[in-house]
């Protein structure tokens, strides 16, 4: 099964110093068939206005993972964890029992772009973790590159749940295959470009959540982006 959502069909909200796209219910958006997907509760693609962001806010017991598209953001934390996330940078936050942190965008004069996923673990209570990774150009070329796992992949920041996170930028006419276990659940979701899935086209922005698909063949029909989540 591979149902496909259009970019338009997203719920978007636009606060002025924040302009986001929410996938699934969330905040002041709240629809009861639009929780999650397996384990994934929330995919948020944000942009945020220059000098502006979250001020602290508290997280717990969810798998926080951040990719910075373009642009800057500036993280803070009450565990001592600063730092800035560039584009190509992942940050994993594990709020377990309970984490304050801001987000900022840290240039003054360029937005930031950003998708913010966030993962149901598989313990509650766990210790606050913090980490923060770059992946390079190269190495997601033509790749199904895993940037995030259960921590059984070398090269990856670790979440606490069996999950895994794969990026990838195809030129245009490349193809890329992923096999999943039965059972399993995956979302993908287009940066840029456009693409095929299992042929199935999706473009800029659009998403699909697939289930019971044991192979997926991905073909690029422009030079494309992709994250793509492979979920319990």
């Amino acid at each position: 099964m591979i149902k496909v959502i259009k970019s338009e069909e997203r719920h978007h909200a636009d606060m002025g110093w924040l302009s986001s796209y929410w996938h699934f219910s969330f905040a002041e958006y709240y629809d009861p068939a639009n929780m999650n997907w397996g384990a994934l509760r929330v995919f948020n693609d944000d942009v945020i206005q220059p000098g502006q962001g979250f001020g602290a806010h508290p997280h717990r017991d969810m798998e926080i993972v951040t990719y910075v598209l373009e642009g800057e953001l500036e993280h803070q934390d009450n565990q001592g964890n600063t730092g800035v996330i560039h584009p190509g940078e992942v940050q994993v936050m594990s709020a377990g029992t309970g984490i304050f942190h801001s987000e900022y965008n840290h240039s003054k004069d360029r937005p930031v772009h950003l998708l913010q996923i966030w993962i149901v673990p598989r313990t509650k209570g766990l210790k606050p973790r913090w980490g923060q990774r770059r992946f390079r150009e190269a190495d997601l070329a033509g790749v199904m590159l895993p940037v995030v796992s259960a921590g059984d992949i070398p090269g990856t920041l670790a979440v606490d749940q069996d999950a895994t996170i794969y990026v990838s930028a195809l030129p245009v006419g490349r193809s890329v295959t992923h096999k999943s276990r039965p059972g399993r659940k995956a979302y993908l979701f287009v940066i840029g470009g456009a693409l095929t899935v299992n042929g199935s086209p999706l473009a800029v922005g659009d998403q699909a959540r697939i289930a019971d698909e044991g192979e997926l063949r991905l073909k690029a029909t422009e030079d494309a982006e992709l994250i793509l989540l492979d979920l319990p």
